[in-house]
């Protein structure tokens, strides 16, 4: 395939398995990581799946201009490979937005998706925060060609309200940054904080292109919350948005908390381009959906040891081996089916995992994985550091 955002092929074969990404901007360190992570996975199976030969291309759907995914790279990314007969499989989207628009497109070409890193709800179920012809929008054929590994953000809202509660947090200001991933889980967050009896003094939008939110702390700091929680993206000006609630509410250690989502959860957010800055983002709580890499056990342990040995990497990025696992699904896959698009996305449908990178999981008829951990670190001397893992009840799931 000739597009020039995608990288040289790795492998030979028939079949081609590609990955979307966004590789420039604060998302970088951890796309690049898992791009790895694929490649490693691939390599270890030789580039085999059964009896077919695959063949693996990296893909980029952000721009330099943007320093994230853009929604014009994303559709003619998805047009791309729809129209390159060989491809029959996609890894990714990594944003809920670019998902979005790439799943319809391959929905009508019977090209199967699977996503390591996506959380928005509506891709998959309805519930509160989408809208109401979600998620039946992005499947034009009636049939299902897209899946996630990872926990959506029904489960992660629900788990940073129970954060909020097992800190003694009492009231909250949410805000969002208006994207369908960040605003969803400030809904999710709202509807479970709720439930919990914990009381919300504000639901806002910050405008990405401010050049600064120092008003806005103020008009939060006369509420008087006890913790803010942003429902969006670092690379939607996160590092300005930290560094002025830190300069006029305080330290995020001390009365005014500090709550994101896995929008925030990366190296970047703490040392990257556009970051708030290890003294800024010290002490905030930032949840990532999905078990943290130390905990990984059998399968998952030996991934992260060889990965870390193969690639000379001293720590694995929170969805590195949700991108290995990707990987690992597509491939067994593509095994078990006929060769074709449409028998690859029918397989995804029947994955059934046991004791794999993940541990053990199956997925749903709606693309939805059984395992829902989500984990909480904490910025703390520059870096980021587990805090707990929370999996949510049902009961507070279905609030959320």
């Amino acid at each position: 395939m000739s597009l020039s955002n995608c990288s040289s092929i790795t492998g030979k074969g028939d079949l081609t398995i590609v990955s979307d990404l966004p590789l420039q901007g604060a998302n970088r360190i951890q796309t690049t990581q898992m791009v790895e992570a694929m490649k490693y996975v691939l390599k270890q199976a030789n580039y085999k799946a059964g009896k077919y030969s695959v063949q693996y291309q990296s893909c980029d759907d952000a721009t330099a201009q943007a320093g994230k995914w853009d929604s014009a790279t994303c559709s003619a990314n998805a047009r791309a490979y729809a129209q390159a007969k060989d491809i029959i499989g996609v890894i990714g989207t990594f944003n809920s937005g670019c998902a979005e628009i790439e799943i319809p497109v391959l929905n009508k070409v019977s090209v199967g998706m699977v996503s390591p890193a996506n959380t928005y709800v509506g891709l998959t179920h309805g519930g509160p925060g989408t809208s109401p012809n979600e998620p039946d929008k992005y499947y034009p054929t009636g049939k299902r060609n897209y899946m996630r590994i990872v926990a959506a953000d029904d489960f992660q809202g629900a788990a940073d309200a129970v954060l909020a509660q097992q800190l003694g947090i009492k009231s909250v200001y949410v805000l969002n940054d208006k994207e369908a991933y960040g605003l969803g889980v400030a809904t999710n967050f709202k509807n479970a904080a709720t439930k919990l009896g914990i009381k919300i003094v504000g639901f806002t939008a910050w405008d990405p292109k401010a050049s600064n939110y120092q008003s806005l702390m103020q008009q939060i700091g006369q509420k008087k919350p006890d913790a803010i929680f942003l429902g969006g993206l670092i690379c939607e000006n996160g590092g300005q948005l930290i560094k002025d609630k830190v300069s006029v509410l305080g330290p995020n250690t001390g009365k005014v908390k500090l709550i994101g989502p896995d929008g925030f959860t990366l190296t970047a957010t703490i040392t990257g381009p556009g970051s708030a800055g290890p003294k800024n983002a010290e002490g905030m709580y930032m949840s990532v959906a999905g078990a943290p890499p130390e905990k990984l056990k059998g399968a998952g342990a030996s991934f992260i040891n060889g990965f870390k040995k193969a690639r000379s990497v001293d720590s694995v990025e929170p969805y590195t081996a949700y991108a290995a696992q990707a990987a690992q699904v597509m491939l067994d896959a593509i095994s078990r089916s006929d060769g074709t698009r449409a028998g690859v996305m029918a397989e995804l449908f029947k994955t059934n995992v046991t004791n794999g990178i993940l541990g053990t999981f199956t997925i749903n008829e709606n693309g939805d994985t059984n395992s829902n951990p989500v984990t909480v670190d904490i910025a703390k001397d520059g870096k980021l550091t587990t805090f707990k893992v929370i999996t949510p009840p049902p009961s507070l799931v279905a609030a959320a």
